[in-house]
């Protein structure tokens, strides 16, 4: 369904299942096209995509506490704790306890790790800020309309939290 792929304009049509689909290829295609921008740096690391995310979502909240970021992540305990050993042992990122509750654990990227994230993001940065580019500013507020419909209230009020 990709033969016209230089359509700018959706179609007065656009709640048909032929359209609906095309959305559903286009944001998976944009969001694989998007994250493997940084696949390269990740492989020389020896990381994945899941070790990218931690490292944005902890830039993006330094001390975050791990229950935080799982909630960030929508992932396992088991899945972030297998990422953050991972993580810490390449001392990219250090955990601390916290100042009123001892239990919890603090997040923070090192020097190393801010490093990393830092050239990560600017690989996303220079793809989406393209695409943007390319799409007008009309579009981008329609694009960000339709994924802020597409979170879910609890989403939004973790996206809210992000500095």
């Amino acid at each position: 369904m990709f033969s016209n792929m230089a359509q700018s304009a959706a179609s007065a049509l656009f709640l048909r299942e032929a359209e609906v689909r095309r959305g559903i290829e286009l944001l998976a295609f944009g969001h694989g096209g998007l994250l493997r921008a940084g696949d390269a740096a990740l492989d020389a690391e020896g990381l994945g995509r899941a070790h990218a995310r931690a490292l944005y979502f902890i830039a993006r909240q330094p001390d975050v506490t791990v229950t935080h970021l799982i909630g960030l992540l929508g992932i396992t305990k088991q899945s972030l704790g297998r990422v953050l050993r991972e993580l810490s042992d390449r001392a990219l990122v250090e955990a601390r306890p916290g100042q009123t509750d001892r239990r919890q654990r603090l997040l923070r990227l090192t020097p190393a790790g801010a490093a990393l994230e830092a050239a990560l993001f600017e690989q996303m940065r220079s793809r989406l800020a393209a695409a943007y580019a390319s799409a007008g500013q009309d579009a981008v507020s329609g694009f960000w309309a339709v994924l802020e419909g597409l979170t879910s209230p609890e989403q939004r009020r973790l996206m809210a939290t992000l500095r």
